[in-house]
């Protein structure tokens, strides 16, 4: 197989990476950093990411021989820690990758350090934050360095094993923020113990507080050349963790924040533990221990000897084995150790010269088969890299289900499965063995993972999977003659899932097909429900009310989406299956057009009814009268004909009583024909109501007719209807006293007495001797005596107040005569400087310019003149020239034609020149008096300087439309020649 198909493969990094300053005792990585210890004590640093290298001797200054006993390197490659081991002790180094000169730390003098865990989630290149070290005395120290101080910030002791005192081997840490502080949670191995340390707050006090409670530790006794704790990060957290103990590889997962408590109170963040025992590596005998570990995602790194087996984590098989091109004199002590570099996903081995490379190549793309040999589905589903891989588990599954008969089961993986088996294979499994109940599961979970494009594959499917349902309702209930009427779980269960199925698939089912195989299994009720689901509402409202259910069709109806017109169209039926129902479903607020339902509501109508009962027609009638205020005539008409067949008339009076148009300006006061109306009361005889229209109808003499027939106050109060009409109403008074005194049968006198008592009641409209032909021509006088002189004295006093109002009107004559005498005799005053309000000139001087105008009298030698009681004065000629002028055109016009008319005439006026009336007798008025008052009246009304002709010259414009010449002549327009200068001025 080729190289490109390994998962993990090796290549020579570097060869004699010391550089002749020994051999490689000791290696660490991080962030493409690798850090090596000598045998004569020097540290050698390559970056490979930039490609650069140094070294430092930290032997410098001691005696004898020195070996680099550990050194350790931050996963972002900045820090570093070295233990230097010669004849004088030991001595632990800080150094920086920006230093050229390590920091000696004094206070770990003599003690060697045999694992550091860094703070991966807080430490940065300038500060190395809390670092925890591992010592072979058993001793936990705290250690901080900023990089800023060149030393140090403290060296602190925070644990020591004292009940079994080993050396630590390997420490991890992690941290996680929590709403009071960080967490913080350690590891920290010797050969033959795992503790774990957790708590919140700094890490003094976290591991003071393990003085009064017992440390909690997990105990593999064994020998081991080499124990070690590592964990695998994944997005700079630990996942996974692996303890190379004596015993074998004790590795689990790791749920950092997870609340989880064991039983000694700390939080346990280790989860599915478990040991891999050597032995299953090893080809036969007692295992070989490893030397050295390194832990990728899915697989241990284990080094044997000279080589790397790859053994799957999941699985505990060994998957593979990594040999590595060693020089010849490196053989003999073959590969030191492993080591990872979590940031660039890389493993490394060394020898004591040479730097060995082991890359991963996608070493979870096999892991599908590893989690289904194990028959871990979910996790080899979660695996799985495209559909086919899925299929595969699948199918493993389906035939796992199928094998142990869980036939239903094995129907919902099948149909998860796309390209391993057909549609057509899978289904004759279940159709070979006759599992008709796994078929059907089949095809419904088939129908889940169709995408929507497919739609003629799932129109067969929902409508086989249809089919299959029907016939195991049909087996059901061969089964079993009572499924029907019993409680059949099964059965009912069953209806109840075929219901929701036909729901889910009403979009995608073929309409006539599936009704055709509903009607042919003799499903009505399931027919009926899909119907509905189609909106097929006409079948389901034949099916209730062939059933007699009025309510559920009524429900039908009362869905949004249903056409009104299918509420026309089963109205007749439904009025008669349940009238309160229906008319109650009228009610509601929708858009019906109550016309359109008159043929169910006659229908119900002509059935015959009990005295008591609700009428319910008519209680939909009187809702869309009154409430909807329908106008309809033909509901009108209806409502009015039901009530004309109750006995009781009184709803039908108060129904004609009403005024439905009287809101609307201009409206009927009612809607119905009252020829119609008349015609059905006088069929069934509801005399008041025909009382009623024939008042209506203005047709009063028949109403008082037909009154008298049914209660003589019932003809007086029509009588009292007529106002406008004075004789009609006396006439129609006059038939109800005739049929009073042609109905009176006691004695004469009596008879008389009645009558006479009757002639009060008509408010004086009727007197005796309008009542004397109704009487006999033997009836005596004396009987009418005190009738007649009753009446006598009434006439009287009327003949009296005429004479007063005679008297009254001669007297108002004779004092309008005084007035007009006097009126005659009106003057006033004039100063003999008084001028003329128009042309400035005296009144009282005669000019040149001033002649006598026609059809006024001359005072001596002056010009007829106007004065009003304001004072203003006025030359006559002046008086009507301004008015022309300043009235409207049509007044103008009038004026001038007066004065034209006076001019024909030519006679010699009076003298007027006061404002009075001519001395002559009323009598002798002539046209041309009446035609000069008729111009008095035109300009001399009220004053022009004080009255209304000056009022209404407020509105003028100052400048009127045909004045836009003259006043464009008054424009001012600047000539700006190019030698002048514009100034502008501010005001």
């Amino acid at each position: 197989m080729e190289r490109r198909h390994h998962v993990f493969s090796v290549d020579l990094l570097e060869r004699y990476a010391t550089k002749g300053c020994g051999a490689i005792t000791c290696m660490a990585t991080g962030n493409d950093v690798i850090v090596l210890g000598t045998s004569k004590g020097w540290v050698i640093r390559h970056d490979f990411g930039v490609g650069d290298s140094y070294d430092i001797d930290l032997s410098v200054g001691r005696p004898g021989e020195q070996s680099i006993h550990k050194v350790f390197v931050d996963p972002g490659g900045s820090h570093c820690i070295a233990t230097i081991i010669g004849s004088s002790g030991a001595d632990t180094y800080y150094t920086h990758a920006k230093w050229t000169k390590p920091r000696i730390l004094g206070k770990l003098k003599g003690l060697v350090v045999n694992a550091v865990a860094w703070n991966r989630q807080h430490i940065t290149e300038a500060s190395t934050r809390e670092i925890i070290l591992g010592t072979d005395n058993g001793q936990l120290y705290e250690m901080a360095v900023d990089v800023k101080d060149k030393m140090e910030k403290y060296i602190k002791l925070l644990f020591e094993l004292k009940e079994l005192p080993e050396a630590f081997t390997g420490l991890q840490m992690e941290t996680t923020s929590v709403h009071n502080g960080i967490r913080f949670y350690v590891m920290a191995v010797t050969p033959t113990r795992l503790y774990s340390f957790t708590g919140i707050g700094l890490l003094e006090t976290i591991f003071a507080s393990y003085v009064d409670r017992t440390v909690h530790f997990m105990e593999l006794p064994g020998e081991i050349p080499n124990s070690e704790l590592h964990f695998f990060i994944q997005q700079r957290r630990a996942v996974h963790f692996a303890w190379l103990s004596g015993a074998g590889i004790y590795h689990g997962d790791l749920k950092f924040g997870a609340q989880h408590s064991s039983p000694n109170g700390d939080e346990n963040f280790v989860e599915n533990k478990a040991l891999l025992d050597y032995s299953k590596f090893s080809e036969g005998g007692e295992g070989v221990k490893p030397s050295s570990l390194a832990i990728s995602e899915f697989h241990f790194l284990l080094l044997i000897g000279n080589k790397v087996k790859v053994v799957n984590r999941i699985s505990e098989q060994i998957v593979g084995e990594l040999y590595f091109d060693q020089t010849p004199d490196a053989v003999s002590r073959g590969i030191i150790g492993l080591c990872s570099d979590a940031s660039a996903g890389l493993f490394y081995a060394y020898d004591q010269n040479s730097i060995f490379q082991v890359s991963v190549n996608d070493e979870g793309r096999d892991m599908w088969k590893v989690y289904l040999n194990l028959k871990e589905y979910a996790a080899a589903l979660a695996s799985c890299r495209d559909a086919m891989q899925r299929d595969q588990v699948y199918l493993v599954q389906a035939e796992a289900a199928f094998v142990a008969k869980e036939f239903l089961r094995a129907a919902s993986f099948y149909a998860k499965i796309n390209y391993v088996l057909s549609f057509e294979e899978i289904s004759l499994k279940f159709i070979s063995i006759g599992e008709q109940d796994a078929l059907r599961t089949f095809l419904l979970r088939k129908l889940d993972s169709l995408s929507k494009d497919e739609k003629c594959q799932i129109t067969m499917i929902s409508t086989w999977a249809t089919e299959l349902y029907l016939d195991k309702i049909n087996r059901l209930l061969l089964e079993d003659d009572g499924a029907l009427d019993s409680n059949n779980t099964e059965y009912q269960s069953l209806i109840k899932e075929f219901r929701a199925f036909l729901s889910d698939c009403k979009d995608v089912l073929d309409e006539a097909t599936t009704m055709k195989l509903l009607e042919s299994y003799g499903r009505v009720d399931e027919l009926v429900f899909f119907a509905s689901l189609k909106e097929q509402y006409e079948i389901v409202l034949h099916h209730y009310i062939q059933q007699g259910e009025a309510k559920k069709a009524l429900q039908v109806l009362q869905k949004p989406n249903v056409p009104t017109e299918l509420q026309y169209k089963f109205a007749p039926d439904l009025i008669m299956l349940d009238a309160y129902e229906t008319v109650e479903s009228w009610m509601t607020p929708k858009s019906l057009n109550p016309r359109k339902l008159i043929p169910a509501m006659m229908r119900y109508s002509s059935e015959p009814h009990a005295k008591n009962e609700t009428h319910e027609v008519i209680k939909y009638l009187e809702y869309c009268v009154h409430r909807l205020q329908n106008e309809d005539p033909g509901i009108h008409n209806l409502l009015l004909s039901l009530y004309t067949k109750k006995e009781d008339e009184s709803a039908l009076l108060r129904f004609l009583e009403c005024k439905f148009g009287k809101g609307q300006p201009g409206g009927p006061e009612f809607f119905y024909d009252p020829k119609y109306a008349l015609r059905l009361c006088l069929k069934e005889k509801r005399m008041r109501a025909c009382v009623h229209i024939y008042s209506m109808m203005s047709m009063h003499e028949e109403a008082v007719a037909l009154a008298l027939q049914v209660d003589p106050e019932l003809a007086m109060a029509e009588a009292d209807k007529v106002e406008d009409d004075e004789d009609l109403r006396k006439k129609l008074w006059l038939m109800i006293a005739k049929h009073v005194i042609e109905q009176e049968k006691g004695t004469k006198r009596e008879n008389i007495r009645k009558a006479i008592a009757f002639l009060k009641e008509t408010d004086g409209l009727l007197k005796i001797e309008d009542i004397l032909p109704f009487f006999p021509d033997f009836a005596l006088i004396d009987d009418f005596k005190e009738a007649i002189c009753s009446s006598l004295e009434d006439y009287n006093e009327q003949i009296e107040k005429l004479k007063q109002e005679m008297n009254d009107a001669t007297r108002g004559a004779d004092n309008i005569r005084n007035d007009i005498s006097t009126l005659a005799q009106r003057y006033t005053v004039i100063d003999r400087d008084e001028e003329c309000g128009v042309c400035r000139r005296k009144i009282l001087n005669v000019g040149g310019d001033y002649r006598m105008t026609t059809g006024y009298m001359a005072v001596g030698p002056m010009a007829p003149f106007y004065v009003f009681p304001c004072g203003h004065a006025f030359h006559a000629q002046c008086l009507i020239a301004h008015v022309t002028r300043c009235t409207n055109q049509a007044q103008a016009e009038y004026i001038l034609d007066l004065q034209k008319q006076l001019t024909l005439l030519g006679a010699e006026p009076k003298n007027v020149s006061n404002g009075g009336l001519s001395e002559e007798p009323l009598a002798s008025v002539t046209p041309m008096h009446k035609i000069r008052s008729q111009l008095d009246d035109a300009v001399a009304s009220d004053c022009p300087f004080c009255g209304e002709l000056m009022i209404r010259e407020i509105s003028l414009p100052f400048i009127l439309p045909e004045e836009s010449e003259e006043s464009e002549s008054w424009e001012i327009k600047p000539h700006n020649h190019p030698s002048q200068r514009s100034l502008s001025l501010s005001l």
